[in-house]
């Protein structure tokens, strides 16, 4: 155990993981080029392993910081000589690295990022993700009452089964497309295809670089229905038309949409203002005069470009707006961030550390230097 504990220990451990950081924020930064931000950001720096040229596995950003974690904490707890009113300020440093990198693990498996668009005089309880989709399935068969059943993005993989005890069918994902679009047919399809894909295709296209334009689509199967609904269907972000089905009696309607999350207050938008550059139609700055209701109690507060509203673990920037015939809408950022407040207390404690082992350590600079003492 001794030996095992020497080993993860080691400081070579943290100077090797250092390098590798390194090399991938070089490959990174060069990718974003080619692939986009989002892109490049999911391939090797949230991931645990990163295929280099597609065929050779290396570590990836998320399993690099887990071993610097890792070895960072043997260290603390196990290094005998940081424990030393001497070695005060490195232990003091390296207890500040720690809480940086829980920061950085708790923003990348628990924060999110969406908007919320608002138009004047509407109020809006929702986030929809910049990134992450959902399959939403809608029983509309209650004319008083609507009933969800929502899936969520990582289990729409190909092969996949899905199954709900809400709903009386299986559904058979077949394909999941980052990017795509409808392509009319150039001939009759088989008696397999239903609905859309009776008359269009879903035609697989490169992921644009800026996430956001990308239009996922997906293709799947319905079973175990017991009625003539078993068959092959697709979908798309944004398609105009929703996807219908009628099956044992019961009236279903099927979308991909971003992701949405529920929040527990509203925001009502009062009144948007903007600011253009003098000549031109490019708006200098703009701002929302919003009301944050919550638990039916409504509170004024201005949104401006840099000045967030931060509310229940969530802030909303001012982020854009969208004019069109019937009045004009506000876009809020939202960002929710666990781990937000880490590198600000890890940045504070690091900087004490490093000024108590300055501090003394300058006696011993000032013997071996007479001249600067004099």
């Amino acid at each position: 155990m001794k030996q095992i504990i020497k080993i993860v220990s080691s400081p070579k451990i943290f100077v090797y993981t250092i390098i590798w950081l390194m090399v991938l924020v070089v490959l990174g930064t060069l990718a974003q080029r080619d692939i986009g931000l989002y892109a490049s950001q999911q391939k090797y720096f949230s991931a645990n392993i990163t295929w280099l040229g597609g065929i050779i596995p290396v570590p990836g950003g998320r399993i690099t910081m887990i071993i610097m974690l890792v070895n960072l904490t043997f260290m603390v707890l196990f290094k005998q000589n940081l424990w030393k009113i001497k070695k005060i300020g490195v232990l003091i440093m390296h207890i500040g690295a720690l809480l940086l990198l829980i920061g950085g693990g708790l923003t990348a498996i628990f924060s999110s990022e969406g908007n919320m668009v608002i138009e004047e005089g509407a109020q809006s309880n929702r986030v929809d993700d910049y990134h992450d989709m959902e399959l939403t399935i809608i029983n509309t068969s209650n004319e008083s009452l609507d009933k969800y059943t929502v899936f969520d993005q990582p289990i729409l993989g190909k092969g996949n089964i899905l199954s709900h005890e809400n709903l009386n069918f299986n559904i058979e994902i077949i394909s999941y497309l980052r990017n795509c679009e409808p392509l009319k047919r150039t001939a009759p399809a088989g008696i397999h295809y239903k609905g859309m894909l009776k008359n269009f295709m879903l035609r697989s296209l490169r992921p644009e670089k800026e996430n956001s334009r990308n239009r996922p689509g997906i293709t799947y199967r319905i079973t175990n229905s017991g009625s003539s609904s078993d068959g092959i269907y697709g979908l798309f972000l944004g398609q105009s038309v929703p996807q219908t089905a009628v099956i044992n009696n019961q009236n279903y309607e099927f979308i991909i949409r971003r992701k949405r999350t529920y929040l527990p207050f509203a925001i009502e938008l009062l009144d948007f203002k903007k600011v253009m550059h003098t000549g031109t139609g490019i708006a200098k700055s703009y701002s929302s005069e919003v009301n944050l209701i919550e638990n039916g109690i409504p509170r004024r507060v201005l949104i401006e470009m840099n000045e967030p509203l931060r509310h229940k673990g969530y802030t909303f920037f001012q982020s854009s707006f969208i004019e069109g015939p019937e009045g004009e809408a506000t876009v809020l950022a939202a960002v929710k961030n666990y781990g937000r407040s880490f590198p600000y207390i890890s940045s504070i404690i690091m900087s004490i550390g490093l000024l108590l082992h300055l501090l003394k350590n300058i006696p011993k600079l000032l013997q071996k230097n007479p001249r600067v003492a004099e």
